[in-house]
């Protein structure tokens, strides 16, 4: 019995992040499908990550200002620094680089490399001593072979095709309505670009270790300014101003900032209030409660969320190599989840049995002290009983005499 309720309270401080990157999944998959859908139409991407970063910022300030307007510790330079480096590597580079990929490469070869998040994080994290490579036990064995394999996970849904079929048919198409749209510049500069396919190699593999940097730098943040609120708010400006300058200088048509109520509002409103704002700040929380190797380990579920929302929403038909990668992407987050809960139990029997010499110290300290109290007052209240049997006797002594 005390097995189990071990067993529940240890999957009840676990299941929470776990729902909380679950959730920055689905967020991620659902920004991914409304970006296409503004490809489609016709938006420059440099543009949509300026105003993705604008509208998180218009976002998420006045919610830092009212929920931790009390809990808020004081904003120094080196805080400021931190947000500045967050919102470069987390904001500006990391997705211009992903969409400057995108042009000079394709999408197949951008979603492999951002799969490499995981283990250029377990890296970065090993340097940094953020995590320890502990392979003398089962839970540093279960979190590298878990973070291995999402990556060849992650591999065989992107290279490996086979048989392809439909998980069933819902007669919905999202991009039938946008098929006759004009390309945009970035989308058809693809076709003019086979010549600098190396750089856009280097492009994706930069945007993946900026991603990871940026999850670093996140977990000191946390330590030092632990506001998720106001930390993701400082990052988004700090990152919209930096993409606002970058887009300036890449696009001077006025006429491709232009919104208006279609679909390239719709994807700058969702991609910066969800997943620029709401979903940086679960993100800000699982770095701080379970570390970056955990947060990154979720990436490759992003496939699996994609796949099934564009089988279903984009008519897109699922392979058999993408069923096969998918499932080795669960089993290889569940050794590193299962790693990690290991993990936390040990820190939890270590420091128990830390506290324990400690908290005997102190009780025998404390009895101490009740003794020599003890022994002083029992010395204070016997003295006057001395002097008075003095005085007895003294006086029987003087009877005597007499």
């Amino acid at each position: 019995m005390k097995i189990v309720i071990e067993l529940c309270n240890l999957l009840d401080g676990l299941m929470k992040p776990v729902i909380s990157m679950v959730i920055v999944q689905i967020s991620y998959a659902a920004m991914n499908i409304f970006c296409k859908l503004a490809a489609e139409a016709g938006m420059n991407l440099n543009i949509l990550v300026a105003y993705r970063l604008m509208f998180s910022s218009a976002f998420i300030v006045p919610l830092a200002l009212k929920l931790e307007r009390n809990s808020r510790p004081k904003l120094t330079l080196v805080v400021l620094f931190q947000a500045f480096l967050c919102g470069l590597f987390g904001g500006t580079l990391s997705q211009n680089l992903f969409v400057e990929a995108l042009v000079l490469t394709s999408s197949t070869f951008v979603a492999a490399s951002s799969n490499l998040i995981p283990a250029v994080t377990f890296i970065m994290a090993i340097c940094f001593r953020l995590e320890k490579l502990t392979l003398g036990s089962h839970a540093g064995k279960a979190k590298l072979v878990g973070t291995v394999m999402g990556i060849g996970g992650a591999m065989i849904f992107t290279f490996v095709k086979g048989p392809e079929f439909s998980i069933w048919s819902t007669r919905i198409d999202l991009l039938q309505g946008h098929q006759a749209a004009a390309p945009s510049p970035s989308t058809s500069s693809s076709h003019r670009s086979t010549g600098s396919y190396l750089l856009g190699c280097f492009l994706a593999l930069g945007s993946t270790v900026s991603f990871a940097m940026w999850l670093i730098l996140q977990a000191k943040m946390s330590k030092r300014y632990p506001c998720h609120y106001s930390s993701t708010a400082l990052m988004s400006v700090m990152g919209s101003i930096q993409s606002v300058v970058f887009a300036l200088c890449v696009e001077r048509d006025w006429s491709q900032w232009k919104l208006g109520w279609n679909i390239k509002l719709l994807a700058a409103a969702y991609s910066g209030i969800v997943t620029s704002g709401m979903a940086v700040v679960l993100v800000s929380w699982c770095v701080r409660k379970r570390g970056p190797l955990f947060v990154s380990i979720f990436t490759p579920l992003c496939l699996v969320i994609v796949a099934i929302a564009s089988s279903l929403l984009l008519n897109e038909k699922l392979s058999l190599g993408s069923v096969l990668g998918g499932i080795v992407i669960v089993l290889g987050l569940y050794m590193v989840l299962w790693g990690k809960s290991k993990e936390m139990k040990t820190i939890d029997n270590v420091n128990s049995d830390q506290e324990q010499p400690a908290a005997a110290a102190v009780l025998r300290s404390s009895t101490r002290l009740q003794d020599s109290q003890f022994i002083e007052i029992f010395a204070t209240t016997q003295a006057p009983d001395t002097n008075t049997s003095g005085d007895n006797n003294s006086n029987t002594n003087v009877v005597s005499s007499s």
